[in-house]
């Protein structure tokens, strides 16, 4: 698997060149499930990290793909949108070898000592330990393809090329066929994403790939045991709604396995850290509201269940709550500079994760009742998730120094554009302040930034426990005093 403009591998030059050498060298033969179980149970052994990168499965989804492997089943991950059905796919590609042997231009990636097809099996037979040797690297061993109605079996599995009939070949020999990507995808692993998009008349050209391991073009069979693994990915909802995959199709798949979001919020936490690329700091507070509200849309019953809240929600929350911390230090830059003062540093605070209400509505499919109620949804949603963070994280806090503040009729003003220093001058000096910022995470010397992070937190908590009040301006600031 390559990305665009990535720079392929080079193989080491030490690497057997010809048929002989390799086999001096000791290599044997395996399938490509031999070679994956041999890799997992090395890595088992090993006790290592044998799915890097994937968050929340452990003691649930991976323990049945290693299953699978070891016993050399093809599998189907189901799953709604956004679980990382796809990541886990494609992360199998780090249990190949690095390098393994092929015969030198095979469009097929025939292992030398296995050749498939006619025309290699000569060149094997003629050339003997002479058959050039090339080295494929595992990153190429890797294909997939998007299941889109407009498939055709030639993409997948192949299909007569005219002009070779046109050059005096017969229809009966394989040298006719230009091959589909699952034969080019011999020796690796290959992917079918969304497979019940599959027309169902496509879906059958893929029933002896997985048993009988040969493949049919344009009426006529050829005896191809191509060696790969397949594996396919599918949405439950896609059974009734777009297409269904076909029964004799699932009977052939050797395990079936469930995906599912993040089980705890800890987990959905580790997930936004480690897939999230955040432009500015975002307190740990901050992003535990947006775990949180993610989890609290995804139980919600104003929401379609069976599509699902993608992992993506949380994570494009948590980068628009980045840009727009980004975006007032920006904005504020130019006061900076005139007025002499230090510049605003990019530090997300909670007041910047009402924006995400409008813009990532489009990722929820609410139920049919719910139109256009959909922004209250989910700004009601973010409101409880603020509320249950912050009982979470200050539970048991003196905070009176805070409702002191406006007791005698003085209001605390922030928003979008309110500078931290601003705030801060507001509040001044307030009994329990630094109990709070630290048990918020932003340890005892905070930054102006974070501490101002901290204090409008406080206060919206405040605000959403219904002990200090709150009011919006015209001009969208926020003005924190009275009793909530």
């Amino acid at each position: 698997m390559t990305e665009p403009n990535q720079v392929l591998p080079v193989p080491p030059a030490d690497l057997p060149g010809t048929l002989g050498a390799l086999r001096a060298a000791g290599h044997h033969y395996r399938t490509v499930k031999q070679e994956l179980r041999d890799n997992l149970l090395a890595r088992l052994r090993a006790g290592g990290d044998r799915f890097p990168g994937i968050v929340g499965y452990d003691d649930t989804v991976l323990p049945e793909v290693e299953r699978a492997l070891l016993a050399g089943h093809d599998m189907v991950l189901l799953g709604e949108r956004g679980q990382g059905k796809t990541r886990l796919i494609r992360s199998l590609v780090a249990l190949l070898d690095e390098w393994t042997p092929v015969i030198a231009g095979s469009v097929l990636n025939e292992h030398p000592m296995h050749p498939l097809t006619p025309a290699s099996r000569a060149l094997a037979a003629e050339a003997g330990d002479d058959l050039p040797v090339a080295w494929l690297h595992r990153s190429m061993r890797y294909g997939e393809k998007l299941a889109t109605p407009d498939t055709s079996v030639g993409d997948l599995i192949g299909d007569v090329d005219p002009i070779r009939i046109a050059q005096g070949r017969t229809l009966g020999d394989p040298e006719t066929i230009h091959f589909g990507l699952v034969p080019r995808t011999n020796r690796g692993i290959f992917a079918v994403n969304e497979l019940p998009d599959l027309a169902e008349r496509i879906q059958v050209a893929l029933l002896n790939v997985l048993e009988e391991r040969d493949i049919q073009v344009r009426g006529y069979q050829l005896r191809l045991p191509l060696d790969l693994l397949l594996v396919a990915s599918a949405n439950p909802e896609d059974y009734t709604n777009r297409g269904r995959i076909i029964t004799p199709l699932k009977d052939r798949f050797g395990a079936e396995i469930h995906t599912h979001y993040p089980l705890g919020l800890e987990l959905e936490l580790a997930l936004i850290r480690q897939e999230a690329d955040l432009v500015a700091d975002v307190p740990e507070h901050v992003l535990e509201v947006l775990a949180r509200f993610a989890r609290a849309v995804r139980d919600s019953p104003s929401v379609d269940q069976r599509s699902g809240v993608s992992a993506r929600f949380a994570i494009a929350a948590a980068e628009t709550v980045a840009a727009a911390a980004l975006r007032r230090s920006g904005l504020l830059a130019a006061d900076a500079s005139t007025e002499g003062v230090r510049e605003e540093a990019p530090v997300a605070r909670v007041g910047d994760a009402v924006s995400v209400t409008s813009t990532l509505r489009g990722k929820v499919e609410f139920e049919s009742g719910e139109d256009g109620r959909e922004v209250e949804i989910l700004a009601h949603l973010l409101r409880t998730a603020t509320a249950d963070t912050f009982r979470a994280r200050l539970a048991g806090l003196d905070l009176s120094g805070f409702t002191a503040l406006v007791d005698d009729g003085r209001v605390v003003e922030t928003g979008e554009l309110v500078a931290s220093a601003e705030l801060l001058r507001q509040v001044g000096t307030v009994p329990g302040l630094a109990k709070a910022l630290d048990r918020l995470g932003l340890g005892d010397a905070p930054t102006p930034e974070q501490a101002a992070a901290g204090v409008e937190f406080v206060l919206e908590g405040l605000h959403l426990t219904r002990r200090l009040g709150k009011d919006v301006t015209d001009s969208g600031r926020t003005v924190y005093g009275g009793r909530g």
